[in-house]
C-alpha cells in the first residue's frame, strides 16, 4: 500500500511539475535522470548545437507502429517548422496493427496523444506516459467496457501495448522531453501511426485490415499535413472522431 502511494504521489508531482519553475532541476533530483545526464547529455548537446537547438526548443514524437519507428523532431520558438532530430528503433511490439480497444488486448493506441508523466522511477528505468485514453478511444471502447492505461514511452524492452525502447535509448529521449518542457513547452504531442501512411501503405495494410479502414481515415489528414508542412495541424475530438483543420 505504501508504494502504491508513493507511485500515485510520483505521477501527481510529475504532472504538476510543469507549472513550477525548474523542471529539469526537480528532474535531476532522481539518480537514474542523473545518470542519464552524466551518460547522454554532452554528445546530445553537441548534436543539438550541430543542429541549430543549442538554445532551446520544442519538440513532437511521430511513433510509427509497423516500422518499430520513433522519430524525434525539434524545432525553434521563432522556427514555423519541424525538423528531423533523431529516429529510435522501438526493441519490442505487441498486439497488431489497429487501435486499442479494451483493457488488456495487448494493443499499443494509435491516435493523437500528448506527454503527461514523467516518471524518473519507472518500473521499466525511465518513462514518459502518453495521456490515453481521449475521448475518441472511450468512445471506441464503450461505456461498459475498461479502456485500460498506463501506456507509456520507456525502457526495459519489454511491452504490453506500450513503446519499449532499449534502456540507452530512453535516455536520450527522456532528457530531450525533459528539456522541451523546462523551455517552457507545456505540451509534447504524440502521434502514434500504425504506419507511415503513404497511400502504397495504405492500400496494402487495408487489406489486411478492412476493418481499421475507416478509423485510418480519421488520421491520414494529420499525417499529411505534417508530411506537408513539417507543422502539426489543429486536432479536435468530436464525436468520438478526429477532426484535422
Amino acid at each position: 500500500m505504501k508504494r502504491l502511494f508513493y507511485l500515485i504521489s510520483l505521477a501527481t508531482m510529475t504532472l504538476t511539475a510543469h507549472a513550477q519553475k525548474g523542471f529539469k532541476q526537480q528532474q535531476l533530483k532522481f539518480e537514474r535522470v542523473r545518470t542519464a545526464y552524466d551518460l547522454k547529455w554532452a554528445s546530445l548537446e553537441k548534436d543539438l548545437q550541430k543542429a541549430g537547438f543549442g538554445n532551446g526548443f520544442e519538440m513532437l514524437m511521430n511513433a510509427y507502429k509497423a516500422e518499430g519507428k520513433v522519430e524525434i523532431w525539434l524545432k525553434t520558438t521563432k522556427q514555423d517548422k519541424f525538423t528531423l532530430f533523431k529516429t529510435y528503433n522501438a526493441c519490442s511490439k505487441s498486439g497488431t496493427l489497429g487501435p486499442k480497444v479494451i483493457e488488456g488486448d495487448l494493443q499499443t493506441p494509435e491516435g493523437f496523444y500528448k506527454i503527461n508523466v514523467f516518471n524518473p522511477m519507472s518500473l521499466y528505468h525511465l518513462s514518459l506516459g502518453v495521456d490515453y485514453p481521449n475521448t475518441v478511444d472511450k468512445a471506441r471502447t464503450g461505456k461498459d467496457r475498461k479502456t485500460g492505461g498506463d501506456i507509456y514511452i520507456h525502457g526495459d524492452c519489454v511491452t504490453i501495448g506500450c513503446i519499449p525502447l532499449t534502456d540507452d535509448k530512453i535516455r536520450e529521449v527522456y532528457i530531450l522531453a525533459v528539456e522541451a518542457r523546462n523551455n517552457g513547452q507545456k505540451d509534447i504531442l504524440v502521434n502514434i501511426f500504425p504506419f507511415r501512411m503513404t497511400k502504397v501503405n495504405f492500400d496494402n495494410y487495408a487489406k489486411q485490415f478492412p476493418q481499421h479502414i475507416a478509423f485510418w481515415n480519421t488520421l491520414q489528414p494529420g499525417f499529411d499535413d505534417f508530411e506537408k508542412n513539417k507543422m502539426m495541424a489543429k486536432v479536435t475530438q468530436v464525436g468520438g472522431k478526429y477532426v484535422v483543420k
